[in-house]
């Protein structure tokens, strides 16, 4: 009589038990996911969250922040597509699928790929200094300023223009430590660049950035984010950036890590009364 000997499990890095600091890209994934869940929970959304993956859907029909972010590389895709199944059938707005690996062709389930946007990374301002912003960005601290970060927002990156339903920042997200607004002002002191940035896990974020059009290439975006750099120089940077986007953070130090799929599946909108 033969036996089989038993096969030892050697980690991949992506097992529950993994801490999320294993490696920065583990870091991210969850650090990503709770930046999702930190707008839809404020906004009283769903979230959902498993072994596997995270679903954070804020309800807000231009998509946004209507997202699941996967944790693990799933082994079977169509057992995933069907626990996610529900999430469609409700919701407003498109539902993004957030894959760090690549996907196999979903379209037969009604998914549209929106493309590969990179990951970049960027070391502690402490081991790789950046110049302070001058003049520095305004810390949005009260409601009508968040207001008015929403529609600088709206406008300049643009996102459909809401017809109803939840806004996009709920109020609740400025007694959220984790997070900080910044918007700044043209020459005649009109509002026109806002950004996020998201601190979770021990990681920092870029996590959102937009300039109205017409104030494009005047420094906004490069005084936003070293203003984030410099305010917790402590520790890594991240962002999930466009190519448009891309040459800017390289400028400033990041590095190009890796590409997310993304996917997105549209939800009817609801017409609102």
């Amino acid at each position: 009589m033969t036996s089989t000997p038993a096969v030892e499990h050697l980690t991949d890095g992506w097992e529950r038990a993994t801490p999320h600091a294993d490696s920065l890209c583990r870091t991210f994934v969850y650090h990503w996911a709770e930046q999702n869940v930190a707008f839809a929970a404020a906004a009283g959304g769903i979230v959902a969250r498993t072994d596997r993956f995270v679903v954070a859907d804020h309800g807000h029909e231009t998509g946004f922040f209507n997202a699941v972010v996967l944790l693990a590389p799933p082994r079977d895709w169509d057992a995933l597509l069907d626990e996610l199944d529900p999430y469609l059938a409700g919701g407003t707005g498109n539902l993004m699928l957030w894959s760090l690996w690549p996907t196999p062709d979903l379209r037969g389930r009604g998914w549209s790929l929106m493309g590969h946007p990179p990951l970049l990374l960027r070391p502690p301002a402490d081991m790789a200094p950046v110049p302070p912003p001058a003049p520095e960005p305004h810390v949005v601290r009260t409601a009508p300023e968040l207001a008015v970060w929403e529609d600088v927002a709206v406008e300049a990156y643009p996102l459909p223009a809401q017809r109803g339903g939840p806004a996009l920042l709920d109020t609740a997200l400025l007694v959220d430590d984790r997070l900080t607004f910044r918007i700044s002002h043209d020459d005649a002191g009109h509002p026109v660049s806002v950004s996020a940035h998201l601190v979770e896990h021990g990681l920092a974020s870029l996590a959102f950035g937009a300039t109205l059009p017409a104030a494009r290439g005047r420094g906004h975006w490069a005084r936003h984010a070293r203003a984030r750099l410099r305010a917790r120089p402590d520790l890594w940077h991240s962002g999930i950036f466009s190519d448009f986007s891309r040459p800017l953070a390289e400028a400033i130090g990041f590095v190009p890590i890796v590409r997310f799929a993304l996917w997105f599946h549209p939800r009817p909108v609801e017409e609102q009364s």
